[in-house]
């Protein structure tokens, strides 16, 4: 977005590596097949259209688990839903581990009211849950949200709705996502596909 000022995180934030961490905004498309229900409904693209990562997961298959892929097709986390757990949640695990050992972070509902999305997430050292680490609030319906570090008003990335003619016409939809200097990008991509996730099942809560 032209004209707009990001600041910087003080300290970088690296959930899943240091490696997806740059000194400068990065901006990403999001691009989700939405008329398909099989393997790769997801990729991610920079600016140029160069493919960053993909999603790899069935939708619909009894354990619901996705793969983050890097654009070499290198396994970066896999997101797998808790059954039975009391408020929609996903755990996000090291790799193609779904391994307590290897868990990073989860992903659960706060709140949805009426059109407003509200999601904690909590690192998995976090073992009280008191307070989360970092929160998405937006509107799934208008496509736009913002997450935050902790319950602070820190902003650590923006999603907002691309508008394309040729993206209705076949059959895709797409998020323009900024991630503020010092942010790991991977991270960020990680919480929107959870998002639309928990989203799509939210009237099954």
């Amino acid at each position: 977005m032209a004209g707009t000022s990001y600041t910087a995180a003080q300290t970088p934030v690296a959930v899943i590596s240091p490696t997806f961490c740059a000194g400068y905004p990065i901006d990403l498309t999001i691009v989700r097949k939405m008329m398909t229900w099989s393997e790769g409904n997801f990729a991610v693209t920079d600016v140029n259209g160069n493919i960053m990562f993909k999603i790899k997961g069935k939708f619909f298959s009894f354990h619901d688990r996705r793969t983050l892929l890097d654009a070499a097709g290198n396994p970066i986390v896999t997101f797998q839903q808790k059954m039975l757990s009391a408020r929609r949640r996903w755990q996000v695990f090291r790799g193609e581990s779904t391994d307590e050992k290897d868990l990073i972070f989860s992903v659960r509902k706060s709140t949805f009211f009426m059109l407003k999305t509200k999601l904690d997430v909590f690192m998995a050292s976090n073992t009280t849950e008191e307070v989360c680490d970092f929160r998405i609030e937006g509107s799934w319906f208008e496509r736009t949200c913002v997450i935050y570090a902790g319950n602070s008003n820190n902003i650590i990335a923006q999603m907002h709705r691309n508008y394309s003619v040729t993206s209705i016409l076949i059959g895709k939809d797409s998020f323009a996502v900024t991630v503020y200097p010092n942010v790991d990008y991977a991270f960020v991509v990680s919480l929107i596909v959870l998002l639309e996730e928990i989203n799509e099942d939210r009237q099954d809560s």
